[in-house]
């Protein structure tokens, strides 16, 4: 089975946050979204704000996690037009 790679959008991102602070589980965010939990996991340490949810797990901000992933392409020289 060949897997298809590809950037994780904001709209991806949004995704993630509104279903992390309903209390989803990570495993069935990755599955609803059809990426690796390990990627998903990655994401919200991305996005983590330092803060507890209303869940009292990590708290996400998907703007934040955006802002991140625009500031390490700017970094490397490439573009993030998609994202």
């Amino acid at each position: 089975m060949v897997r298809q790679y590809r950037y994780i959008d904001f709209q991806d991102r949004k995704e993630i946050s509104t279903r992390y602070l309903n209390g989803d589980r990570v495993a069935d965010i990755a599955d609803g979204l059809g990426m690796a939990t390990a990627t998903v996991y990655r994401e919200l340490k991305r996005g983590e704000t330092g803060g507890l949810d209303r869940n009292q797990r990590r708290a996400y901000n998907p703007v934040l996690a955006q802002q991140r992933v625009q500031e390490n392409f700017k970094r490397r020289g490439k573009s993030a037009v998609n994202l």
